[in-house]
This record gives C-alpha cells, structure tokens and sequence, in this order.
C-alpha cells in the first residue's frame, strides 16, 4: 500500500515508518518540504506520491501553546485538516486522522465513549473539534483515531521529562499531579492499532485508540521509575499546584467499546505497553 504520512517526522510519525517499512510503500509530508495550511504544496506531494491512504498526525500540539496562539492552532489544526481532506477525497484516498481526548471537558468521572458529546474547554480541544468536523464533511472515507497520553521513542513526552528530572538529580523528589486521570498510550501500541485498520479498509468513522487501564500522572510516573529502575522518590500534587496556561482534564480515559464492537484487536493495557517500550528501546531518551 502506498501510505502518506503528514507530520511524519515527528513522535508517532517515526514509530509508523519503523512499524511499515518493508511492508508498504511510505512517504512522509512534514515541514519545511510539505505545509499543510497550503493546498498548493499538499498538492504537489499528492499528485507526485499518489497515496492510497493517508496518515495525518500533522497537528500544532503543544496545548499551552495554542492558548496564547488560537489563530495558529486553528490554522494547523483546523485549516490543515480541511486541506488534507479535501486532498483525499480529491484522489479518493482513506484518511486515518489522529486526534484527542482534549475534544472532551473531561469535567466528569468515567470513560469517554465514542459518540458521547463533545466539549472542549481549551483552544487545542476546540481547534481538533473543528478538524474533526471538516474531516467528516469533506472525506467521507475517513477513520478520525482518538488517543491520549502518548509517548514513544524519541519524544517528547512525559515520558521523557520524567527520566530527565530523576537522571539529573536522582535524590530530589518529583511532585507528580494525582487527580487527573487518563490513558498512557505507546506510540507502538498506537501504530499497531492503525495497521490493523489499513487491514480493514470497510471501516469508517471515529474510534478510540489509547491502551486499557486507567492511572494518573503520579501513577505513570512511579512506573516509569519502576521500569527504568531508578530510585528517586515521586511525591502526589494537586493539579491546582502546577497552574498551566491551558485547562487539564480531571477525566480524559476513553473507552474502546467501537473498537471492540468491530472485531479487531484490543488495545494492550498501559502497563505492558510501558513495559515492552523499556525492553525495546535501550536508549530511554531517544
């Protein structure tokens, strides 16, 4: 399969080209070659690769960030999504979009079903809304992946900002926000979900792709140190302890039941995907 990656130089961008080489044909679109905000150069890379299906993970991310740039984020993520579609369904190509648990207030206990409504409170969640939308109205062949959490070779991710802080000052304890509530999800976990839906192109529609089990920030963290086998002392905090320019979710666990209801595999639950990154990936930071 000729498979188009848009932001394919970043996290889970990587971990699909590792995960597909040698199996289907891949191309990446990422800056500085390829902007998604320009339908001029997605055309060029359309017209050249000719991808039967595309995968877009090309998204302004930093959610602190898109507080004090909305223009920007709903530019990238709204805009650029619109464009990526409408390339699409131009060469009737499948879309696999990745999107977020940030669509949802996460103000409520409980997992998030797939069609539970959504409601974002941040200007990433409503700027991946508005992606969502214009994905849906312009590529009816479209699979939108939610998830949340990630983390993956190479980051970054807090993963990463964890083993930094314990490898830099081993005996100073880490403050770790305990009330916010979520799935950690691998990058490859994430990947091997998206192969199984290249398996089936008769799917359409928005699933929930993030691993099993719920924990909190606190939680990860003490495993992460677990695995790692590093001894630095983790301390639970409040989220009001460590104010952010963005509103975090109390709540963004999302349920896999479409998934499930599909026939296709489960996710792996959170701590063994934590576990098979630390036994594949000798080199923790990269």
């Amino acid at each position: 399969m000729r498979i188009l990656i848009t932001g394919g130089r970043g996290m889970l961008g990587r971990t699909l080209q590792r995960s597909w080489v040698g199996t289907h044909t891949v191309a990446v679109a990422d800056l500085p070659e390829t902007d998604i905000t320009r339908p001029d150069s997605l055309a060029a890379v359309f017209e050249d690769f000719r991808p039967e299906t595309v995968v877009h993970c090309a998204a302004m991310t930093n959610v602190d960030a898109c507080e004090t740039a909305r223009e920007r984020a709903f530019l990238l993520n709204a805009e650029g999504s619109a464009n990526v579609a409408r390339a699409c369904a131009a060469l009737n190509a499948r879309l696999l979009a990745i999107s977020t648990d940030y669509v949802f207030a996460g103000d409520r206990p409980g997992d998030r079903h797939e069609d539970d409504p959504v409601a974002p409170n941040t200007v990433y969640g409503a700027s991946k809304r508005a992606g969502e939308a214009a994905i849906r109205d312009l590529c009816p062949n479209h699979v939108i992946a939610r998830t949340a959490w990630l983390y993956g070779p190479g980051g970054p991710s807090f993963l990463h900002v964890i083993l930094r802080a314990a490898r830099a000052n081993p005996a100073k304890p880490l403050r770790v926000v305990d009330d916010q509530h979520g799935n950690p999800t691998s990058t490859q976990a994430l990947a091997d979900a998206l192969t199984a839906f290249l398996e089936r192109p008769d799917l359409r529609g928005t699933f929930h792709l993030t691993c099993e089990g719920t924990t909190t920030w606190f939680g990860f963290a003490k495993e992460i140190l677990r695995l790692a086998h590093l001894d630095t002392p983790v301390e639970p905090c409040t989220t009001e302890a460590f104010p952010r320019p963005a509103h975090r979710p109390h709540w963004s666990a999302l349920s896999k039941d479409k998934l499930r209801a599909v026939g296709l595999p489960p996710m792996p639950a959170w701590q063994d995907a934590l576990a098979r990154f630390f036994s594949t990936t000798p080199d923790h930071n990269s």
